[in-house]
């Protein structure tokens, strides 16, 4: 696992709505926008499954994902990739869900899927497009 740094943390705390991305075990891609994402550590991210359904069946087959941290008061542009588990019980999911019902109980909260970030890439046009940060 690799562990963010502060200006990748900066960026992820403005982020309104990530686009995350995941694939089937036979590669087929799947891209939604999520706007609950929590930075719980400086290598892991929590992302509460509101309404997945293509979402969580790839990654149960897949773990793979990717996340787009850009936007109009972000420095930078960067991809954040990492390895996903799902939890539908426990102390992280009841956290989770405990901290959703509050800022709106219509949420259902169905799961927490846990990301341990693994890489960072460089998304801004130029010489270092691509370029692994971390």
């Amino acid at each position: 696992m690799v562990k963010l740094t502060a200006e990748l943390k900066e960026a992820v705390s403005k982020m309104k709505v990530f686009p995350v991305a995941t694939a089937t075990k036979d590669g087929t891609p799947n891209v939604i926008p999520i706007a609950i994402v929590e930075l719980v550590d400086d290598e892991t991210l929590w992302i509460t499954d509101n309404f997945m359904n293509k979402t969580l069946s790839n990654l149960r087959t897949n773990p793979k994902i990717a996340l787009y941290v850009w936007g109009p008061e972000i420095k930078g542009c960067f991809q954040i990739k990492g390895v996903a588990s799902i939890r539908t019980s426990g102390p992280d999911y009841e956290s989770m869900k405990d901290k959703i019902n509050k800022k709106n109980p219509a949420l259902p909260a169905r799961s927490l899927v846990i990301v341990k970030i693994t890489e960072v890439f460089e998304c801004k046009p130029g010489p270092t497009a691509g370029a692994k940060i971390l």
